[in-house]
């Protein structure tokens, strides 16, 4: 690991799918993921080769997103994706990234059972700190 974040991080990878239970049935079916859990029928959390994948279903703006809307894609020959950055400590590692430059959408927003916030690389591209807990 670089001294870019502190030990113990954890990438996920979120990939935005029209149906839940055809999607999480492929990834264990097909590319063998092991489920951990699933959320209400909109997520499932897959494990794959010492990585976490997650399955949501598209969404609405949140408010630590508000200017977002996850959809699947739409074009075959286009590709959505976005990164989770597991953390000990969100606000942390956010107070760390925004002081190397980082423009977060939010400050990391707290909804008990996870601790949150968003930022984009420089081509766009969506990208998650996550406390859980």
């Amino acid at each position: 690991m670089t001294q870019d974040f502190p030990a113990g991080v954890e990438v996920t990878h979120i990939l935005v799918v029209s149906d839940i239970d055809r999607s999480r049935d492929f990834w264990r079916e097909v590319v063998g993921a092991e489920l951990v859990r699933e959320y209400g029928g909109t997520s499932a959390v897959l494990s794959l080769s010492g990585t976490w994948l997650l399955l949501v279903t598209g969404g609405g703006p949140t408010a630590d997103k508000p200017d977002v809307t996850f959809a699947e894609p739409d074009d075959p020959g286009r590709v959505s994706h976005a990164m989770t950055f597991r953390v000990a400590d969100c606000r942390a590692t956010y107070d760390t990234l925004r002081g190397r430059g980082a423009e977060f959408l939010t400050p990391p927003v707290d909804h008990g059972y996870e601790t949150r916030c968003f930022f984009r690389d420089p081509d766009g591209h969506l990208l998650e700190l996550s406390q859980v807990g």
